[in-house]
């Protein structure tokens, strides 16, 4: 799951570029447009994409994802709301659900129900995309078109 506030539309495309010099890229979704969460900041573009590596999870974040975040400027803070460059995070590995604000969070679940319409919530009995429909319905989030 690929998102940021800074600079956004060149972020991404970066991000996406050296992910494919770690890994291969399947699929990924419409990037979307969601206000950010737990602050005032610019509204964030938020992508999700599919790929497949021979890296377990922890040297996939190691040796890949917190790389390309530090190449591409991202700083941590305490505020972990802060405006970023670029934040990389694995939501599924393996088809298991590391991340369950997948579920609820408009952000996460309108990208990934994109790749993933079929996952299952085991509780709920839905399906992501039958989730993310009912998200799209309350939340203020559309897809993105570099003409905006």
């Amino acid at each position: 799951m690929l998102g940021s506030n800074i600079n956004p539309q060149v972020n991404i495309r970066s991000a996406i570029d050296k992910l494919k010099e770690c890994c291969q890229v399947l699929n990924s979704s419409s990037i979307w447009k969601t206000q950010a969460s737990g602050t005032t900041g610019p509204d964030f573009l938020n992508q999700a994409v599919e790929i497949e590596t021979s890296l377990s999870k922890s040297a996939l974040k190691e040796s890949c994802l917190v790389i390309i975040e530090k190449q591409l400027g991202r700083k941590r803070t305490s505020d972990r709301y802060a405006p970023r460059t670029i934040d990389l995070d694995i939501i599924v590995f393996d088809d298991e659900v590391l991340d369950n604000n997948l579920w609820t969070l408009n952000f996460i679940a309108l990208p990934m129900a994109e790749i993933y319409p079929n996952l299952h919530h085991p509780a709920l009995n839905k399906t992501l995309r039958q989730i993310a429909n009912e998200i799209r319905d309350s939340a203020s989030a559309t897809t993105y078109s570099a003409r905006e």
